[in-house]
């Protein structure tokens, strides 16, 4: 089923597995990107290697026999259904002991990784829900209007409204004292129509709480409109539409998405912009692998920017859990350090886990001259 809401993310933290081992397994399977064959490659590399883990740490045969029936159960799924799927990005996550299976068409492409654990790994669904916006479109006409939710690539009909505004009428009578009488007439109900639905909004948002406001309005009523509106969605308008109440969904969910990729566009530029120039300037940021993974040890890091699907391997001391590029040794406790197979993702749930937050960025941009990943710091030591 399609991620489309926190209801799978849910289920799967509220999974108790109790002493047994479970599955997670993310795969990218975005064909913009990548041809089926390259997938198909991808997959056997992923699964190959998750089967040698399994047999290298060799935990207890129940353990081990169950976690081979997920990988077998992966497997036939992704023979079944990899070629007709057009989700950019596909979870699976089962525990065979428990009959336990949840499969997850992701709206973008995750990092290839299968992880075994006594949890589901779900951080990544939980960056998916930070990545995506909660947009009401509002489209406005003379009479009527309509409210869709926009969420993760998918629209749905909130609302509708329609008021009794009469047609224009450009007849008048003696002396255009008629015509007066009923353009304040006019006014007065568009007015009122403009009114209820400014209050409908804001009870809208009230119960939905979106992220952003795209509106769309006939015959340039955003001015008279607006003027209803409530201050603090006022500041929600980040996207202008031109679609108009009767057009089709389809057509309203392209228009919204591509403002929608637009203000993260111009979001992530920002960012990288606001980095690279602290950088430059001697200021409050750190940039590569190496001074942001020990800006991170330190604690000194505000906010993480790493660019999407970056990955490197590296290490991490057993103890501490400080995280480094290829020290042999932790140089706090001389203890030797584990391999670990990416350390930008072991640096982003450290960094979660202290409440920081994690930017994003799609590439190509100005962070890929400074090592892929920087960091906006607190302070310096």
């Amino acid at each position: 089923m399609k991620l489309s809401g926190r209801s799978g993310l849910e289920t799967l933290t509220a999974f108790e597995a109790r002493d047994d081992l479970v599955t997670s397994f993310y795969l990218d399977t975005d064909k913009s990107r990548m041809s089926k064959k390259e997938i198909q490659v991808t997959l056997k590399n992923l699964l190959t290697a998750a089967n040698l883990q399994v047999e290298t740490q060799a935990p207890a045969k129940e353990k081990r026999d169950s976690l081979c029936r997920d990988l077998e159960l992966i497997s036939d799924h992704c023979a079944q259904n990899l070629g007709i799927l057009n989700a950019p990005g596909l979870a699976v996550f089962s525990c065979a002991r428990r009959n336990f299976w949840l499969t997850l068409e992701l709206p973008h492409g995750p990092r290839n990784r299968v992880v075994f654990d006594t949890t589901f790994y779900v951080r990544p669904l939980s960056a998916i829900f930070d990545r995506y916006s909660r947009i009401c479109v509002l489209l406005l006409g003379r009479r009527d209007a309509k409210w869709y939710s926009v969420f993760m690539g998918e629209i749905k009909l909130l609302e509708s409204l329609t008021s009794d505004v009469p047609a224009k009428i450009r007849e008048g009578g003696y002396e255009g004292n008629e015509s007066k009488r009923i353009e304040r007439h006019l006014e007065a109900r568009l007015h009122d129509h403009f009114k209820k639905t400014a209050q409908a909004t804001f009870e809208m948002f009230r119960k939905q709480s979106f992220d952003r406001l795209f509106v769309g309005y006939e015959d340039n009523h955003h001015a008279d409109f607006e003027g209803h509106l409530h201050n603090y969605l006022k500041e929600k308008i980040r996207g202008r539409m031109k679609s108009r109440v009767g057009d089709p969904p389809a057509r309203i969910l392209g228009e919204a998405l591509e403002i929608e990729a637009q203000l993260k566009k111009s979001e992530e530029a920002e960012i990288v912009q606001k980095l690279t120039g602290e950088l430059e300037r001697g200021g409050l940021a750190c940039s590569g692998l190496r001074d942001t993974l020990h800006r991170l040890n330190q604690f000194e890091i505000q906010t993480l920017v790493v660019t999407h699907n970056f990955s490197k391997p590296g290490r991490i001391c057993p103890t501490h859990r400080f995280l480094y590029a290829d020290e042999p040794k932790c140089p706090v406790c001389q203890k030797d350090t584990n391999t670990l197979p990416d350390v930008i993702d072991e640096a982003i749930e450290t960094a979660l886990k202290r409440n920081c937050p994690v930017k994003h960025i799609t590439p190509p941009s100005r962070l890929d001259r400074y090592g892929h990943i920087g960091a906006f710091l607190k302070y310096k030591v």
